[in-house]
C-alpha cells in the first residue's frame, strides 16, 4: 500500500470518528436538562402567572397547598397524562383538581394539574381551560 492511500484511509477514519463524537455530544447536550426544564411542556409552552388565573383557580391553588378540603370527589386523584402534553413522568406523579366554573352545575372543563412527590408542595402546576387539550405552566 502506498503512503497516499494510507493517509487517505486515516483521513476517512478521523472524519468518521469526529462525526461519531459530534453526534454523541449533540445527544448528550439534548438530554442534559435541568429538573426544571423537564417540567416544561415543550418548546412552545405557554406560561401563566398564578395571579392571571381566574379567582376560582387561585382558590384551588390555595387549597392544593393546604391539602384540601376539595369540592369534588375526583380532586387530588391521579392524572394519567394520556394526552402526553405534559412532560413524561411515572404514573402517580400528576394529580388533577377541578377549577369551578360559575353558573355550571357540573365540573366543567377547567382543571389544574400538579406534579410532584408531595401534593401539598408541587414541583409544577399546569392550568387547562379546555379539558386537557392544552396546558399553561403556572408560575408565581
Amino acid at each position: 500500500m502506498d503512503l497516499r492511500r494510507i493517509g487517505s484511509v486515516r483521513g476517512v477514519a478521523t472524519l468518521a470518528l469526529a462525526l461519531v463524537l459530534a453526534a454523541s455530544l449533540g445527544t448528550f447536550l439534548v438530554q442534559a436538562r435541568t429538573p426544571q426544564d423537564q417540567l416544561l411542556p415543550g418548546p412552545n409552552a405557554t406560561v401563566l402567572a398564578e395571579a392571571g388565573l381566574p379567582v376560582q383557580g387561585r382558590q384551588v391553588m390555595d387549597l392544593i397547598r393546604q391539602g384540601g378540603p376539595f369540592r369534588y370527589e375526583k380532586d387530588g386523584t391521579v392524572f394519567g397524562n394520556r394526552e402526553r402534553l405534559l412532560p413524561s413522568q411515572r404514573r402517580g406523579f400528576y394529580r388533577e383538581y377541578t377549577v369551578p366554573t360559575p353558573g355550571l352545575k357540573h365540573r366543567g372543563a377547567k382543571r389544574i394539574v400538579c406534579g410532584g412527590l408531595q401534593p401539598k408542595a408541587p414541583e409544577a402546576c399546569y392550568y387547562t381551560e379546555d379539558h386537557y387539550s392544552s396546558f399553561k405552566l403556572i408560575v408565581q
